[in-house]
C-alpha cells in the first residue's frame, strides 16, 4: 500500500458509475417494456439475463419449506439471532406520533405513518446474500409497513438461494419474486400483472439495478444510490498490524474499486502494515480483487497527532469507520462524518456487517457527510397536524392575511378573511 503524509483535502471520493450510453439506454428500454407489456417482459428479460424461463414468478411455500430443510440447524441458528439482533436495535429507532395544545386551544402535531409497501432487492445469481435480506426487511419491519415485497434474481436452475430464502422467512417476508435486474426495479416501481407496484425500493445491485432505481426515483422512492465499499482505520500505536491489514482487506474483497485507507499516527504501524497487506492479501480466494482494490484505491495516511488523523477521518468521510486507539471512545466523540464507527480490537468491521445489529447499509462516496444509515425513519412518513382554535385563528388572522399580501397572493388573504374576520382581526 502506498503510505504518504496528511494533506488537507484528502477525499475517499470516486466519480459516480453513471453507466455507459449504451447501459442507460438498455434500461430504459427494459422499463419502458415491462410498462407496457407487464409479466411478459419480466419473462422474457429473465430468460434473456439469466438464462431461465419461469413459470411462475412467486416463491411457492413448498419452495420456502424446502429451502429453510437445506441448511443446518446451525446456519439457521446463526441467522435467526442476527434477525433478533437487528430488530432490536431498529425496535429502539421507533418514534411516535406527537401533539401539542396551548392556552388557546390550538393543537399542532406530527403523525408517523408506515409506507404501505416496500420493495426490498437482494443480489442474486452466483452469490447469496442473506444479510441484505436482513438490513434491508427488519427496519421496515420495525416501522410497521404491512407489505415487504422481495426480489432477486433466480439461478440457472430458476430457484433462488436457500440462504436468502431462510433469511426471508425469519424475516416474516411472504411476497418474494424470483425476478432481478432492471426489469425487478421496474416491476416494483410501475407494477405487473402478478407483481402490485411498491412506495420504495431499498437494497443494493449491479449496475443495471442503479441506473433503474435512478430512472425510475420520483415515480417511488429509493434509499440510496450506493458506491464501491469503503473503509477508514483510524489507529496509534497500541493497534495490531495483522488486525488492521485484515480489516483493510475484509473490503478490499468486496470490488476493485472498494477503498481501504488506514490513518495513523505512528509511522512504524504504517510500515507493517503496509507489509501485512501484501502478505495477507497474497493468500485469500478473491485475491485479484483485492489486489487490484489496493493498487488503485488502498492507501496509508500517516499525521503528525490525533487531531491531525482526526481530521483526515472527517474528511474522509467514511462508509464504515474503525477506531483503533488507547482513548477510542473519546477519539469518536470528536468524528462528525462516519456512516458507521467501530470501536475497539474487537469491532471490527463484519461484526457489523452480518450480526451486531446496526444497519449494514450505509451512505459511500463521502456521502456520510450528510446522509445516514438505512433506518426506521426511511420507512415511515410524516404527516403535520394543524387545528387552530377560534381564538388563535381571530388573534393572528390579521398577521397572516398581511403575510400572505407580501408575498402578491390575495386569494390567500382572503381565504383568512372570509372566515368573518374584519381589517383588526375580530
Amino acid at each position: 500500500m502506498k503510505i504518504e503524509r496528511f494533506a488537507e483535502g484528502i477525499s475517499l471520493k470516486r466519480s459516480v458509475d453513471a453507466g455507459t450510453a449504451d447501459q442507460r439506454k438498455a434500461v430504459q428500454d427494459i422499463i419502458h417494456d415491462v410498462r407496457k407489456s407487464g409479466d411478459s417482459a419480466v419473462h422474457n428479460c429473465t430468460e434473456r439475463f439469466d438464462g431461465v424461463r419461469l413459470e411462475e414468478l412467486l416463491v411457492s411455500e413448498r419452495e420456502m419449506e424446502e429451502a429453510t430443510a437445506s441448511l443446518t440447524a446451525e446456519q439457521l441458528a446463526i441467522i435467526q439471532e442476527a434477525a433478533d439482533n437487528i430488530e432490536l436495535f431498529h425496535e429502539k429507532q421507533i418514534r411516535n406520533s406527537w401533539f401539542t395544545t396551548d392556552d388557546a386551544g390550538t393543537m399542532l402535531g406530527q403523525k408517523l405513518t408506515p409506507l404501505d409497501a416496500v420493495g426490498v432487492y437482494v443480489p442474486g445469481g452466483t452469490a447469496a446474500y442473506p444479510s441484505s435480506v436482513l438490513m434491508n426487511t427488519m427496519p421496515a419491519k420495525a416501522a410497521g409497513v404491512e407489505r415487504i415485497v422481495m426480489v432477486s434474481p433466480p439461478g440457472k436452475d430458476g430457484k433462488l438461494s436457500p440462504a436468502v430464502l431462510a433469511a426471508a422467512k425469519i424475516a416474516g417476508v411472504k411476497e418474494i419474486y424470483k425476478v432481478g435486474g432492471a426489469q425487478a426495479i421496474a416491476a416494483l416501481a410501475y407494477g405487473t400483472e402478478t407483481i402490485k407496484r411498491v412506495d420504495k425500493i431499498v437494497g443494493p445491485g449491479n449496475i443495471y439495478v442503479a441506473l433503474a432505481k435512478r430512472e425510475v426515483f420520483g415515480d417511488v422512492a429509493i434509499d440510496m444510490i450506493a458506491g464501491p465499499s469503503e473503509i477508514a482505520v483510524l489507529a496509534d500505536e497500541s493497534a495490531i498490524a495483522s488486525e488492521v491489514a485484515a480489516d483493510l482487506l475484509s473490503q478490499a474483497e468486496h470490488d476493485a474499486r472498494a477503498c481501504s485507507v488506514l490513518v495513523t499516527v505512528s509511522a512504524s504501524l504504517a510500515e507493517e502494515v503496509a507489509a501485512e497487506v501484501t502478505k495477507q492479501a497474497a493468500l485469500l480466494p478473491r485475491r485479484e480483487i483485492a489486489e487490484a482494490s489496493i493498487k488503485d484505491y488502498g492507501r496509508i495516511v500517516v499525521c503528525g497527532n490525533m487531531t491531525e488523523a482526526i481530521e483526515a477521518v472527517n474528511e474522509l468521510a467514511p462508509e464504515h469507520l474503525e477506531i483503533m486507539t488507547k482513548d477510542g471512545l473519546e477519539v469518536m466523540a470528536k468524528i462528525r462524518h462516519a456512516g458507521a464507527i467501530f470501536i475497539g480490537r474487537y469491532s471490527s468491521e463484519p461484526v457489523g456487517d452480518y450480526f451486531a445489529g446496526p444497519n449494514h447499509v450505509l451512505p459511500t462516496n463521502g456521502t456520510a457527510r450528510f446522509s445516514s444509515p438505512l433506518n426506521v425513519d426511511d420507512f415511515q412518513k410524516k404527516s403535520s397536524i394543524i387545528m387552530y382554535s377560534e381564538t388563535a385563528f381571530r388573534q393572528n388572522a390579521e398577521k397572516i392575511a398581511g403575510f400572505a399580501r407580501m408575498e402578491g397572493l390575495e386569494a390567500h388573504a382572503r381565504a383568512i378573511e372570509s372566515r368573518g374576520v374584519n381589517e383588526s382581526g375580530k
